[in-house]
């Protein structure tokens, strides 16, 4: 019986050990792997730019001999946007409009040398949708829309008027907009302007011109973005 009792004990000391040994060591916990915050584009801004432009403006004279003069207006411009902005996954949909003060302006020799012909357009605006892919802080993205301006047109002497309109045509263009901070981007900006062609009196006499207005900018930009910053952070276990 003491053998039977021995060898019992023997056998389950065995099974015990043996189980052990299958439970191996502990497991430690695994880390759960942080991704980094993705920067939200959603939200209004508020901003300001400054940029320079060089135009296209074509003068042919209406009365007496068909006339061309050749107009180059050009200059710096400024001023400030507006916009609202809604990021769907990496694309990114939006609604700006600006106003800006404009230089741009030349004078040329008119058919009568002792007359100076010039042009200028002192404001210029947009309002223009903005379609973009996100690339977290990085937005590249092109715009088009309403544009509208100040177009004048003239000529320097005894009996010379100066015919100002004010044009609506349309505006394309496209850019690249980085995020400084949560609440900060910068862009720097292509516009494309073409506010079309009118007639305008020059002269007393009458005589009368037909113009075109179209203008290449390039500006950089400054924008406050309302919004609630960085989208939240993802864990993946």
């Amino acid at each position: 019986m003491k053998k039977f009792f021995l060898a019992s004990a023997a056998l389950v000391a065995l099974a015990a050990g043996a189980q052990a040994a299958d439970l191996g060591s502990p497991r430690t916990p695994i880390a759960a792997a942080v991704v980094s915050p993705v920067f939200n584009w959603t939200g209004f801004y508020l901003g300001a730019h400054l940029g320079y432009g060089s135009g296209s403006t074509g003068w042919v004279f209406l009365t007496g001999p068909a006339t061309t003069v050749p107009s180059n207006p050009k200059g710096a411009f400024g001023g400030l946007q507006l916009g609202y902005n809604w990021q769907i996954n990496n694309f990114v949909l939006g609604l700006e409009t600006d106003l800006s003060i404009a230089g741009f302006r030349d004078s040329d020799p008119c058919p009568n040398p002792a007359v100076s012909c010039f042009t200028r357009s002192n404001w210029v605006g947009t309002t223009r949708a903005r379609v973009g892919v996100a690339a977290d802080k990085a937005l590249f993205y092109v715009t088009g829309g309403l544009a509208y301006g100040d177009t004048r047109v003239g000529a320097s002497t005894a009996v010379g008027v100066t015919t100002s309109r004010t044009r609506v045509g349309f505006a394309l263009g496209g850019g690249l907009e980085y995020a400084f901070t949560p609440n900060v981007t910068a862009k720097v900006e292509y516009m494309y302007y073409n506010l079309g062609s009118s007639s305008y009196q020059v002269t007393t006499v009458p005589e009368f011109v037909r113009a075109r207005f179209e203008y290449h900018t390039v500006k950089v930009g400054l924008n406050y973005l309302f919004s609630t910053g960085p989208s939240a952070v993802v864990a993946r276990y």
